[in-house]
């Protein structure tokens, strides 16, 4: 099944992606107004549901507006910039009505390139709205060449004071919270708090439990959520999906573990991971080598979503056709969006792909450029669309575009 999108709107020129991903530098979000989208230079526009545009905050070229969600009768933006900065904007006129700079916790940027930027890496909001939670961290290379993080987990109400703060010496990816709970995936924990994955209480902040997967390596979760059954965690560690309950772990599923292509051992991280008390949702990413970082091979299930059961049996597995930034999630709606599969370069893979958790896939979008982020309200994605130029022929595809559809 393949169905266009049924609106767009132009948000203006990028400099085009390239065959490497360039690292998320856009957002989008589903707000009760129509849809706000968040773009490279620090601009926040809002759109009505046929995307017209509602207004729009314009941006200085401070940071990226990597991290978007509706709050408080406006929206909580985060950015990848020096400042770290966090911000509220009224819903109404796009006004700020509140900053909050993380780098003033987690330090300012060791250099003044992307990788080093702090990083709101993302917004949850709490079951009820009453809170706002947002996680940041900052990368630094040591004297002696070893990395080292400074992270912090906010809770926010209705101004710029922190309610609660969490620090850490690793790095977060991604949030999930619920009424009570703020799960946090660790990526990478070089220093003292080595778990993969902090429940932290939504009230007070102090840590509920910990957990870490199985295996070695540098990483160690991608992606986590919640359901009132548990977590669901996506292993770096060992290529694997996790079920943890208040026992431990109730199933465990097999995603992009090693496997031998000719010469060559390969894997593939799951990179992310939507839950419901019915099943769940993996997305797996790129093929690496245990050796190097370059391959001909393919893992059999790179950029494959893999829907799981609520007992752990695998429901399904689709093909997703490329890297995904991050995943957008209503129920049990699930839309993924495509950029770049950055060793074959094909185009014809650039779009949305959207599955139910029970029943698969259920719909796809196609588009002349990469999709970079996406959100879900009911049966309507958005899907924010960068323009590409892949090294090999050179011809940029695509525009700089917000796209609407029901799916």
């Amino acid at each position: 099944m393949s169905s266009p999108p049924t609106s767009s709107a132009p948000l203006g020129d990028i400099e085009p992606a390239g065959s490497r991903q360039l690292g998320r530098r856009s957002s989008v979000c589903w707000t009760g107004d129509g849809v706000v989208a968040g773009l490279p230079d620090g601009t926040v526009v809002a759109f009505d549901g046929a995307l017209d545009e509602r207004w729009r905050n314009a941006g200085d070229d401070r940071g990226s507006v990597v991290a978007l969600a509706p709050f408080a009768g406006g929206v909580v933006a985060g950015e990848r910039g020096a400042a770290g900065e966090i911000r509220l904007h009224d819903g109404e006129t796009g006004a700020v009505r509140w900053r909050y700079r993380a780098a003033g916790d987690i330090g300012r940027p060791q250099e003044d390139t992307r990788f080093f930027l702090p990083f709101v890496v993302d917004v949850a909001t709490q079951a009820g709205g009453d809170r706002a939670f947002v996680a940041v961290r900052r990368y630094e290379r040591g004297a002696d060449g070893d990395r080292a993080f400074q992270s912090a987990v906010y809770a926010f109400e209705g101004d710029n004071t922190p309610v609660w703060r969490f620090r850490s010496d690793a790095s977060p990816v991604s949030l999930a919270a619920d009424g009570d709970r703020v799960a946090v995936a660790f990526n990478r924990c070089p220093g003292d708090q080595a778990a993969g994955v902090l429940v932290l209480d939504a009230a007070t902040g102090t840590q509920r439990r910990r957990w870490d997967p199985t295996g070695g390596g540098d990483r160690r979760v991608g992606d986590v959520a919640l359901t009132p059954r548990g977590v669901v965690a996506a292993s770096h560690a060992d290529y694997r999906g996790y079920c943890l309950d208040g026992d431990g772990v109730q199933w465990v599923v097999d995603l992009g573990r090693p496997v031998e292509r000719g010469e060559q051992t390969v894997y593939a991280y799951p990179n992310h991971v939507h839950a419901t008390g019915d099943g769940a949702v993996f997305v797996t990413g790129n093929t690496y080598p245990e050796d190097g970082r370059e391959t001909d091979a393919r893992h059999p299930t790179e950029h494959t979503a893999v829907g799981v059961d609520r007992d752990g049996g695998v429901a399904f597995t689709a093909d997703v056709g490329g890297f995904a930034h991050e995943i957008a999630a209503d129920g049990a709606r699930v839309a993924v969006p495509v950029a770049q599969h950055f060793r074959e370069r094909d185009p014809a893979r650039h779009g949305v792909r959207v599955y139910d958790i029970a029943a698969g896939r259920v719909d796809a979008w196609r588009t002349p450029g990469v999709v970079t982020a996406a959100a879900v309200d009911g049966r309507t994605v958005a899907a924010v669309e960068e323009p590409v130029v892949y090294h090999d022929d050179g011809e940029r595809r695509g525009t700089h575009r917000l796209h609407a559809g029901h799916v």
